[in-house]
């Protein structure tokens, strides 16, 4: 594997600054930072060029917030200025660096996606009698950050490149307590070895495939593994007999040791696939995919909420179809033509729905 070099003149490029404050505007366009950014968008890329150039930069503070669906998280939304650097950062190196990804990692990927993964599993499941089904016991917030950086140095020899990313792990790295205990580990570990992604960054999303690519090679590598699936930090493997997988649990293990990072204990699990399995919010059975209920519960309080919202004048009819449209475009993965009719039936603005 040949390292990237001459990235950064690229990276810290006027066209390419400029290229990215154009997409992370996106959906955001009224937003007042986005305003009072592009309100004086040469002045101020010029700005954030020359911070680059002259290694000056520092990334702002994180505004963070928690969501509880469809798990409790902490999100970390950074400075809209920091974004753009996010998206030039990834213009330059996730093309060249995604190329050599597993086929199987489908996450924040163009052209894989949650649903191309669904898919998948689904043709996976009626081919073969046995499923591992593997979960990360939080993932982002355990992610070493010096393992993360050992692996960037093995594939960019840029220092600049290297710096700027250097720059971004550090300003959403987290000290404190240990989440888990390795062999070796002292006291005095949580302090030597920060650990986080925060979750929110485009840069997590690539670096959080990235810092897994290597585990996807290996584990799909073993033998008797005919398929091997990733959504983030939930994957699943299939054979045709359970003693593959029971084998490959035992080598999951010690590689997720390796990179400081722990299976979930309950979630991880072997099952054969005629008894059923969950992936990417989606129950599969041989002939049938259905909607987890906690996911379909989720939804079900989300329309209400939308429904109550249309009533009392918050939301438009337009907006809450436009709505209906990708929830319904998202339910039609699954066998599910009859519960989206009984979901949609009342409501006014869904005419036409499902489709």
């Amino acid at each position: 594997m040949t390292p990237l070099r001459e990235l950064y003149p690229r990276l810290t490029s006027f066209a390419n600054l400029h290229a990215a404050a154009r997409r992370a505007q996106r959906g955001k366009r009224y937003r007042p930072a986005v305003l009072a950014f592009h309100a004086n968008l040469e002045a101020e890329l010029l700005r954030l060029q020359e911070e680059l150039r002259s290694f000056s930069y520092s990334p702002g503070p994180y505004r963070q917030f928690r969501i509880f669906e469809p798990k409790p998280r902490l999100i970390s939304a950074a400075p809209y200025r920091d974004r753009v650097v996010h998206h030039a950062l990834c213009a330059v190196i996730v093309p060249p660096l995604e190329r050599r990804f597993h086929r199987g990692s489908f996450a924040n990927r163009r052209g894989y996606g949650s649903h191309r993964a669904l898919r998948r599993f689904v043709t996976a499941a009626a081919r073969h009698r046995w499923v591992l089904l593997g979960d990360i016991r939080l993932y982002f917030p355990s992610l070493d950050l010096t393992l993360l950086r050992h692996q960037l140095a093995q594939r960019i020899a840029c220092p600049g490149t290297l710096w700027l990313l250097d720059q971004i792990l550090a300003n959403g790295a987290s000290h404190g307590p240990a989440l888990d205990a390795f062999p070796g580990d002292t006291l005095l570990t949580p302090l030597e070895r920060p650990r986080g992604l925060p979750i929110g960054n485009l840069t997590s999303q690539f670096l959080a495939n990235l810092h897994l690519d290597r585990f996807d090679h290996t584990i799909s590598a073993l033998p008797g593994i005919r398929v091997y699936l990733r959504y983030v930090d939930d994957f699943a493997l299939f054979a045709d007999h359970p003693e593959p997988l029971h084998r490959a649990r035992s080598r999951i293990e010690e590689e997720l040791t390796a990179l400081r990072l722990r299976l979930h204990p309950i979630k991880s699990q072997i099952r054969r696939t005629r008894d059923g399995a969950s992936f990417v919010g989606f129950f599969v059975r041989p002939g049938r995919v259905r909607v987890r209920n906690h996911n379909l519960l989720r939804g079900q309080r989300r329309l209400l909420l939308q429904h109550r919202a249309v009533i009392s004048g918050r939301l438009s009819p337009h907006a809450a179809r436009t709505s209906l449209q990708s929830w319904n475009a998202h339910l039609a993965h699954g066998h599910t033509w009859r519960l989206r009719r009984r979901l949609f039936r009342d409501l006014p603005y869904a005419d036409g729905l499902p489709n």
